[in-house]
């Protein structure tokens, strides 16, 4: 196991002071273009990204070698899907604001990093139910399912169930965050709060319901956006935005199969750890749609 400690690895205790590009410059002139070596309170690199915590949060349950490589991808995921959730609240916040220019930055910000996590599975593609057999055992009921940052990303693409928040209970913490979340409207509903807002005919159940449950396809949802494709250009920013959540809802599908294929490479159709059906579980999540009306309304474009 590896047991780091984080005060080791950052050498001393490090402070960030900031500075100005004429500082900069002069460090430069004064180092004759070599980085600087020496520095007197810890590394200021340490001090903002604090690698050396990150890097003792690695603790396997077994000697195999192939733990480590399970256990950091899926940290690495984590750590997408907390970067995912925080583009999606500030596009949802900008996009309250009737800033749907602005908005597009943290959506196109959001659909790089679910494709970050794309390319997280494919690091795992070494894996066979023999490699994972090494030390799957010691998981016991560890899933991914648990994942309450998977679940907040969820929330926020509009895939809502109550039911799913219920293994989070003992958290009072998480499980508080997790009903807000629950409640609050989705990026998906505020999208359908602007349309009505910029004049299409979005009928009042759809602004004014309970968002804690999922938002059902609207034919009126559906027509806004084949109303909306009809114009050309760049100036029409509804539609720019229509691509980009296109691209989100997409990359998000990928990700899915990525994680279905995952799973049928190393479990076959065994039983998952956390007590569902494993593949077949996977299978069936899928056929729920992120963004629905974007893809039915193609259909009558």
């Amino acid at each position: 196991m590896d047991r780091t400690d984080p005060r080791q690895a950052a050498g001393a205790t490090a402070t960030l002071r900031s500075s100005n590009a004429a500082e900069r410059e002069s460090r430069a002139v004064a180092n004759a273009g070599e980085p600087t070596l020496e520095f007197a309170h810890g590394l200021p690199y340490e001090a903002y990204v604090h690698a050396g915590t990150l890097h003792s949060l690695q603790q396997t349950l077994s000697d195999d070698a192939g733990e480590m490589s399970f256990l950091m991808v899926s940290q690495i995921m984590e750590l997408y899907f907390k970067l995912t959730c925080f583009e999606l609240r500030e596009a949802r916040r900008l996009l309250r604001q009737d800033e749907v220019w602005d908005a597009l930055v943290p959506l196109g910000r959001a659909a790089m990093t679910i494709e970050g996590l794309n390319g997280a599975w494919r690091g795992l593609r070494w894996m066979t139910p023999a490699d994972f057999n090494r030390f799957r055992d010691l998981l016991g009921e560890a899933s991914g399912f648990q994942s309450g940052m998977y679940r907040r990303m969820e929330f926020l693409l509009g895939l809502k169930t109550a039911s799913l928040v219920r293994p989070f209970q003992r958290d009072r913490e998480l499980h508080a965050e997790l009903l807000r979340a629950l409640g609050e409207p989705s990026l998906w509903d505020e999208v359908i709060a602007l349309l009505a807002r910029q004049g299409h005919d979005i009928p009042r159940e759809l602004l004014e319901r309970d968002f804690s449950e999922e938002h059902r396809p609207h034919p009126a949802v559906e027509a806004a956006w084949v109303e909306i494709y009809r114009t050309q250009g760049p100036e029409n920013r509804l539609r720019l935005l229509g691509e980009v959540l296109t691209e989100i809802a997409e990359r998000f599908r990928d990700w899915r199969y990525e994680h279905l294929k995952a799973v049928e490479r190393t479990m076959g159709a065994k039983a998952g750890s956390g007590g569902s059906s494993g593949s077949a579980w996977l299978r069936r999540s899928m056929a729920r749609v992120v963004f629905p009306e974007l893809w039915s309304a193609r259909t009558l474009m």
